[in-house]
């Protein structure tokens, strides 16, 4: 069953594709039937950059399992970093935007 669940964020970085490096302005993140992966449903990722069309994008499938380790390893990098250079590094959405 697909469950057409779809969460997108505006986000500000960057990321490499096939012709190099491209700014990113969205992120789209589902919880659905995967395309490539060999699980039944996957946490989907796709970042993009709408200026650029389509062809223009970085997609990523994860198991539910992973996905949970890859937030896990982005909060502690994130609060590590944090204590590191002294500061809060972290942003709001409206930040983002």
């Amino acid at each position: 069953m697909c469950t057409g669940i779809v969460e997108s964020a505006k986000v500000s970085g960057s990321g490499k594709g096939p012709r190099g490096w491209f700014k990113l302005d969205e992120v789209n993140v589902s919880f659905d039937h995967p395309f490539d992966a060999s699980v039944e449903h996957s946490l989907n990722i796709d970042f993009v950059n709408h200026a650029e069309g389509p062809s223009l994008r970085i997609a990523v499938e994860l198991t539910p399992e992973s996905a949970r380790k890859l937030v896990e390893a982005i909060l502690t990098s994130l609060t590590r970093g944090e204590v590191q250079i002294g500061k809060d590094v972290t942003l709001t959405s409206q930040q983002l935007t």
